[in-house]
């Protein structure tokens, strides 16, 4: 009975780990055709502005969790204006010498992800230099919950039910919205969006504010369980890709499902045998995955649909 609980409650905190980590990663991939690379970095934004606003400042801790993901909201448009889509640049290019100075870097897989590794060496560093090798960190809150001899952290638990409202928002975003419908649509035919009056700028910059932004969220909600160091991204990273090239092409569908998937897969190995043959069960499902399921677990599913629609 102990074991099954604690199964259970390892599910739920991979799943929660997987789909939080990989969600702002996977929008901006899937809208934006741009590999960030400084993913777990912007986590490291959301945590240190989170935990700072709460040590420093004195914030309740949902307070400062806000401020944490807005704070790397804003500086994603930061990012998307300077380096992303170079509109700063360029608009500084076309007033001086009369032509722009970079080229956007959306569906450049290779050149987003040498532009993005820099900008994450950066930030590590930085961060180092401003605020050193680690900074005071906050309490997990809600105590933990007690079977017996079995205890587990009810934060933890809290977690896996905000990962699945976050992709139940994302959803509601990306299907309700006026937004939502025309970011789906730059994703199937910029050119057309554009021509039908479509503002495919500001629709790239709202994205990787909106992924950002989610990266900062993830930041803000593992503060309370992480040692607050300028590398505590890389803890993220590794999850967060696996997860987005297993799901495939869908965002909200493919995180879900990945989380899912590679959840269960992980939760079974640490169980049984401990947190790094955990995560070495997980690298090696994504690997089959991914040498049987080249477009993901949702591109599986839209070409099994596509047959049966030829087929009928």
């Amino acid at each position: 009975m102990v074991n099954g609980i604690n199964l259970a409650l390892q599910f739920l905190d991979s799943f929660a780990f997987i789909v939080l980590a990989a969600a702002g990663l996977a929008i901006i991939f899937g809208i934006m055709g741009v590999i960030n690379l400084a993913h777990g970095e912007f986590i490291l934004v959301g945590a240190y502005a989170t935990t700072l606003s709460a040590t420093k400042l004195g914030l309740p801790l949902v307070v400062a969790m806000v401020v944490g993901t807005l704070v790397t909201a804003a500086f994603g448009v930061l990012v998307e204006r300077f380096i992303i889509s170079g509109a700063v640049p360029n608009w500084i290019g076309q007033r001086t010498v009369g032509r722009d100075f970079v080229e956007p870097l959306y569906d450049r897989l290779a050149d987003s992800m040498v532009a993005t590794f820099g900008l994450s060496l950066i930030m590590v560093q930085g961060a180092r230099v401003v605020f050193g090798n680690s900074i005071d960190t906050v309490g997990t809150p809600f105590g933990n919950i007690a079977y017996g001899a079995f205890s587990y952290s009810t934060y933890r638990i809290v977690l896996s039910g905000i990962s699945i409202a976050l992709l139940v928002a994302v959803y509601y975003i990306f299907t309700k919205t006026e937004y939502g419908m025309t970011a789906r649509a730059t994703i199937q035919d910029e050119e057309t969006a554009r021509a039908l009056g479509v503002d495919t700028e500001r629709i790239y910059m709202a994205t990787f504010a909106i992924g950002s932004g989610l990266a900062g969220l993830t930041g803000a909600l593992f503060a309370p369980t992480l040692s607050m160091q300028p590398t505590l991204g890389d803890q993220f990273l590794v999850e967060a890709f696996v997860a987005v090239v297993v799901g495939g092409p869908s965002v909200v569908l493919g995180t879900a499902l990945s989380g899912g998937v590679l959840g269960a897969i992980q939760a079974v190995f640490t169980n049984l045998y401990g947190t790094f043959f955990g995560r070495i069960a997980l690298l090696a499902a994504a690997m089959v995955a991914l040498r049987f399921l080249p477009d993901g677990i949702t591109g599986f599913i839209e070409t099994v649909q596509s047959r049966r629609q030829e087929g009928e």
